[in-house]
């Protein structure tokens, strides 16, 4: 008797957020929850680093230098981190690297508390702080295919993104009030609680040993991973446009002399949280990108439109005009990120999953902090807003040069491509009873 396969969803049920990987998965709602957590006290620090930069150095480009000393631990132990994720158990990484993080919170802290803080301790704890992110963000993503369903990989990637903007229009959003009128210190406080939650949360997580097939953690087996990476240019199109977007239209550095320059302090949190805040309506509203297969057209098309969204946040000159278009730049971000994470997610074989994970952390967190000195050195040199709007115009143009350049990426469809096909049928060959 054949199974009946029930109706798509219709009308507004059709957009909500698709919620099957929450419900099937219990580590699923673990990390999902430890996400939401973290997140929301690492905004707070996200904010309260170059608040507080800013208030002892006075300096566009020393703000933006914090971009400039994560780079190095960024890109050395991105690559390393996804090897270990491959090689070693991915639960024990991350529960070991969040307590990590933890105590780099604990540092902000006291540093925040001194009668006068030191400026060299905010760049040595954003450096190491980069450090633990990279080893532990592959073993993140690289555990995600491990616990949810291969069909349920778009929707697990909308869900990741959702916790990720409720922490990063709340977070920014209660940082501004926070820093304003209780103190830098304050901030930093609610993070480190947030880590001791977390913490409590991951540990509960099943173990997730090696694969057998993985190989041990060498620069062998990093390039390795790169090789593979070369070869594929579906994924290669995905990480050279995410690197180009968030390089040069990436202006969190400059928010806060933005806010200055149009006589609006109060609402720099409001910026900082217009970005999430539009994201957070494309994954509220996700439903339907469970049924778009051509995956990369939307990665380029959407951050064309977070270029040209950028560009024009730079050009405007009312407060809320600007977080109406940061906003929109958001919206498209967030589309981007997700279909660049359901090809990864649905494409790539599990033993190689970590340092994949960890290229994929390199041209998703590379392009940000290269982009943070970008726009604190353009401000310096031309001026805030031609900073901005500058660098908007030539990400839209970038992205648009890579696609001509990139046709496996702007045909790739997840319904025929080889490599999907292959992992779709190896997880389903893995799932069946013996």
């Amino acid at each position: 008797m054949s199974k009946t396969v029930p109706a798509p969803p219709s009308g507004l049920r059709a957009l909500l957020p698709d919620l099957s990987p929450w419900r099937a998965s219990r580590d699923f709602r673990r990390l999902w929850m430890s996400g939401l957590v973290t997140n929301f006290g690492s905004f707070l620090t996200f904010v309260a680093v170059p608040v507080q930069m800013k208030e002892l150095t006075g300096s566009a480009a020393a703000v933006g230098a914090i971009g400039a000393v994560e780079l190095v631990p960024l890109v050395v132990f991105g690559l390393y981190g996804g090897a270990l994720a491959d090689a070693w158990d991915k639960r024990r990484l991350i529960v070991w690297t969040e307590l990590g993080m933890g105590l780099l919170s604990a540092a902000l802290l006291v540093n925040a508390l001194l009668p006068d803080p030191a400026v060299w301790p905010l760049y040595v704890i954003a450096a190491l702080s980069s450090a633990l992110v990279s080893v532990q963000r592959p073993a993140l993503d690289s555990l995600l295919p491990r616990i949810v369903a291969h069909e349920h990989l778009p929707a697990a990637a909308s869900l990741n993104a959702l916790r990720w903007q409720v922490g990063g229009i709340a977070g920014p959003a209660l940082a501004g009030v926070v820093v304003a009128y209780a103190g830098l210190g304050w901030a930093y406080a609610v993070d480190l609680a947030t880590f001791a939650v977390s913490l409590a949360l991951v540990v509960g997580l099943a173990s997730s040993p090696a694969s057998h097939e993985a190989a041990k953690p060498s620069l062998r087996s990093i390039a390795e991973g790169a090789r593979y990476a070369w070869n594929r240019k579906e994924l290669l199109g995905t990480y050279a446009i995410d690197l180009a977007a968030m390089f040069l239209a990436m202006p969190l550095a400059v928010l806060p002399f933005l806010a200055d320059d149009l006589d609006a302090e109060w609402s720099l949190g409001l910026m900082y949280a217009a970005i999430p805040a539009g994201a957070l309506l494309v994954s509220l509203t996700s439903g339907w990108t469970s049924r778009v297969h051509r995956h990369g057209r939307m990665v380029a098309v959407a951050a064309v439109g977070w270029g040209l969204a950028v560009a024009a946040a730079g050009i405007v000159g009312d407060v809320w005009l600007v977080l109406l278009f940061l906003a929109l730049g958001g919206c498209c971000d967030m589309v981007s990120g997700i279909f660049r994470s359901a090809m990864w997610n649905q494409t790539i074989p599990d033993e190689l999953r970590g340092r994949l994970a960890g290229i994929e952390l390199l041209s998703y967190s590379v392009g940000p902090q290269l982009g943070q000195v970008r726009a604190g050195g353009m401000a310096a040199w031309a001026g805030v807003r031609t900073s901005v709007w500058s660098g908007g115009l030539l990400c839209a143009a970038g992205v648009g040069l890579l696609a001509l350049c990139l046709p496996k990426l702007m045909t790739y469809d997840a319904r025929t491509d080889e490599h999907a096909v292959r992992l779709r049928e190896r997880r389903a060959a893995a799932a069946e009873p013996v």
